[in-house]
């Protein structure tokens, strides 16, 4: 569970452009163009995790899905999401600015942890940075295909880490299409897929000052974590 979660930050990077592109465009300068120009955003998603057939299954139908939810989304720069998944389960995975909350409706539990530093070199820093996407990412086209302009993203090598960086994907896509991110593709060492698709996207939206605060519900559990 903490690893599909762990694809929400990665998901809700790519949220929303504040104008659309010709196609002309190249998938990366798409990118680059809707990071630029979004401010706020809200839409809808379905995440599914893929895997590969095993042995005794059939080879012919591709990737299996084991998991997959849907819910919708908003976000406001810099620092702001809610990721709201409403099934096959109630969950939220909320940042404020300051702090990542996960709140569980069927276990009414909510956990509150620092959102730290470790989201300045992920994906999600497309979403809660204010800097380019060149400064943490390489952007190189890749092939076109479900009439979409993919683009992969290859994490910079950080000074003075051990792997040159901290994400569990070897591979990282955005599918781009008139401006917008229309799916995002990740991959991790085992081969296991997570892909995230978005739509009904409403761009540079008006949203109320309380929107990503939370409270626990009266007699909820609340873990705080460090």
């Amino acid at each position: 569970m903490q690893r599909f979660f762990s694809a929400v930050f990665l998901g809700i990077a790519f949220l929303c452009s504040g104008a659309a592109l010709s196609q002309v465009e190249s998938g990366a300068e798409q990118l680059r163009q809707f990071v630029r120009n979004s401010k706020t955003a809200e839409g809808e998603f379905v995440q599914q995790q893929l895997r590969a057939p095993k042995a005794n299954e059939p080879q012919d139908k591709g990737l299996k899905v084991v998991r997959q939810t849907q819910g919708r989304f908003v976000f406001q720069r810099p620092g702001r999401f809610i990721w709201d998944t409403q099934k096959p389960y109630e969950q939220k995975l909320i940042a404020d600015g300051k702090q990542l909350i996960m709140w569980d409706k069927d276990l009414n539990q909510a956990t509150f942890r620092p959102a730290g530093q470790a989201l300045a070199t992920t994906p999600a820093a497309i979403l809660f940075g204010e800097t380019s996407l060149d400064q943490h990412f390489d952007l190189v086209e890749s092939e076109d295909r479900l009439g979409m302009k993919w683009v992969a993203l290859v994490p910079k090598k950080i000074p003075n880490t051990k792997n040159g960086n901290d994400l569990p994907y070897t591979k990282i896509s955005v599918g781009m299409t008139n401006g917008l991110p229309k799916a995002l593709e990740l991959i991790d060492g085992l081969g296991s897929v997570v892909l995230v698709t978005l739509d009904k996207i409403q761009l540079n939206v008006s949203l109320p000052a309380n929107r990503f605060t939370f409270v626990p519900p009266a007699g909820a559990e609340v873990l705080r974590l460090n």
